[in-house]
């Protein structure tokens, strides 16, 4: 079964993000479409990138690194569960991204993005070029969470049928898009063995 990496972008103490996760990471299971996966950045934990290789891909230094490559090679699409601070997307999500290059590459990518009145939705434009520099295919259909501060009670998300149904449509599109997708990713285990 296809493997969705849903990643939590937010650090900061007293975060929604792991509520708003927590709620699609079940969308995603009952979905059925996937073998899901959640990684929260939090306890990842990567330092400012700190790899002294451009591009390293089989000569990654720190073990941290080497964890990160694993689960993102691992993936065949991949969710940000996302904030918007200052108009953007986080720190640690840009630092997360910039860790890898070729584990992104031709996979495709949704946005749950959450926030006061925009609902996060600047955040999720900004991001764009960089995931399409990276060789990712960031998809339309997109869940955004408005207020999202209403809809958790007592540490769990409440979404609504809208959130609910624009998760039904992302996670079919990353379905077909991963399977279309997949004959274009690198071989990493291959590259990472001198192989071509």
């Amino acid at each position: 079964m296809p493997r969705l990496l849903i990643v939590i972008a937010s650090t900061r103490p007293g975060r929604r993000g792991a509520a708003v996760a927590d709620w699609f990471a079940a969308v995603a299971r009952e979905h059925g479409g996937f073998d899901v996966e959640i990684a929260d950045l939090a306890e990842v934990d990567l330092p400012l990138l700190n790899e002294p290789n451009d591009d390293a891909r089989d000569d990654y230094v720190h073990e941290h690194t080497k964890r990160w490559s694993a689960t993102v090679a691992a993936a065949d699409a991949v969710v940000f569960v996302m904030p918007e601070y200052n108009r953007t997307f986080t720190a640690p999500l840009k630092n997360a991204l910039d860790y890898l290059y070729y584990e992104w590459n031709y996979k495709p990518v949704g946005l749950v993005s959450y926030g006061g009145v925009s609902g996060g939705l600047r955040a999720a434009y900004a991001i764009k070029p960089a995931l399409t520099a990276l060789r990712m295919v960031p998809i339309d259909d997109g869940v955004t969470i408005s207020r999202v501060r209403r809809h958790i009670v007592d540490g769990r998300l409440q979404a609504d049928e809208m959130h609910t149904e624009s998760a039904a449509e992302m996670l079919d599109e990353l379905a077909k898009l991963g399977t279309a997708l997949a004959p274009l990713r690198p071989d990493l285990m291959t590259s990472a063995s001198g192989g071509s």
